[in-house]
């Protein structure tokens, strides 16, 4: 399967570099164009993948396109790329996009995803990515609604679950799930610097601090998954009778932290309903 990306930001370069990395991928079965000539040599240079000089290229290169431009482009990409997209598979990663989106905007500018009419737009798979996608550890969220055949399904999730977990969801459910998966990273990035601060303020080196509270989170997480215990439960088991961590759990129920944490995600859907 040769790949072309169309757009290479810091999300299609942790994909594109992943893959390469973990032997899933050659690079020379990579394409990518972005705008910045340059900036795409550099990283193609570090990456390995092949840079091309126009979006149209990488198409007519690749078997699968991977859509990594902003989600505001891509009716002009598309626009631009016209017919040369007919046989080829699109893979997006742009938030917001369906299937449902992408064969509104083909429809819109004549290009044809009929699969009974012949010679069609392949097949597309809408993804929701995650930055920790960038050491391995991402969460990618699969669109149910989804037009691939079966074989190119199953060879895309074998190459996400190489950088993380694959999780499907119906389209009604993408948005919810990439708030907590996509925009959650900034959430525990904000409660690491918080107890680092905490650390900090008693004494530790902010270094230490930051090693000490990033391999507790990262432990944690992998704690809840290997088990498949309640984290209640793994919170439980942690606090003594009358010892120290019941009474700083104490502290945080007073503060209202659970609620906050609910509270950011209300306030990221309500802002998506305005």
């Amino acid at each position: 399967m040769k790949i072309g990306f169309l757009g290479m930001g810091n999300m299609a370069q942790a994909i594109a570099e992943g893959w390469v990395a973990k032997g899933l991928v050659s690079p020379t079965d990579l394409y990518a164009y972005a705008p910045n000539q340059e900036k795409l040599a550099a990283n193609a240079a570090r990456i390995g993948f092949i840079p091309m000089a126009s979006a149209k290229a990488v198409v007519q290169a690749a078997d699968t396109v991977v859509i990594g431009c902003k989600p505001y482009q891509i009716k002009s990409v598309l626009q631009e790329i016209g017919d040369e997209i007919l046989g080829k598979s699109v893979w997006s990663i742009a938030a917001g996009w369906t299937l449902q989106t992408f064969t509104d905007a083909w429809s819109e500018i004549g290009v044809n995803t009929d699969p009974d009419s012949g010679y069609c737009v392949r097949g597309v798979l809408c993804i929701m990515p995650n930055t920790p996608a960038m050491v391995g550890e991402g969460v990618f969220l699969f669109e149910k609604s989804c037009s691939l055949p079966e074989a190119e399904l199953m060879e895309a999730k074998r190459l996400f679950e190489g950088l993380g977990v694959v999780e499907t969801l119906p389209t009604e459910l993408m948005g919810i799930g990439g708030y907590l998966s996509g925009c959650g990273p900034a959430f525990v990035d904000l409660f690491m610097e918080a107890y680092a601060d905490a650390g900090v303020k008693y004494g530790l080196p902010r270094a230490t601090a930051y090693k000490l509270i990033a391999q507790t989170v990262l432990g944690s997480a992998k704690l809840q998954m290997v088990t498949g215990k309640h984290p209640g439960e793994l919170k439980d088991a942690v606090c003594s009778p009358n010892g120290t961590t019941i009474c700083g759990v104490a502290a945080l129920e007073k503060a209202g932290f659970r609620s906050a944490c609910i509270e950011c995600i209300d306030a990221i859907v309500n802002k998506k309903k305005g």
